[in-house]
């Protein structure tokens, strides 16, 4: 089984996010700010990280660029889900290791499509 770490400070979200990744065959494992999200990445990489732009601590483009540089953080599939939705962030997004960019409100559909066209699913 996948595993995704959720990353988002809002409960609301992980928990959505957490019930449409388990129905796709996910292990779901959740942080609420980037610094969370770093130290769970350094007890176990996941396969996929679904991830928030604006968090307290440390911000998901802050996270994404400190993953990218620390041991196996290389590996797993990084898909931005977020409200910054002007082309500046998702360029910075992609520029910083991003695989992915999709906008809230999601659902099912919106989330099912993006991890197979990077190959989770």
């Amino acid at each position: 089984m996948k595993s995704c770490l959720v990353v988002d400070d809002s409960k609301v979200i992980r928990m959505v996010a957490r019930r449409i990744l388990e129905t796709l065959d996910f292990e779901i494992f959740e942080a609420t700010d980037g610094q969370e999200a770093i130290d769970a990445c350094i007890q176990e990489m996941p396969d996929a990280i679904l991830l928030d732009w604006n968090m307290p601590i440390m911000d998901g483009i802050d996270f994404l660029r400190l993953l990218r540089v620390t041991e196996g953080g290389d590996a797993p599939v990084v898909v931005f889900c977020t409200t910054e939705n002007d082309m500046s962030h998702i360029v910075e997004a992609m520029k910083a290791g991003a695989n992915e960019y999709i906008m809230k409100p999601f659902d099912k559909e919106i989330i099912q499509a993006k991890f197979t066209q990077v190959g989770l699913l």
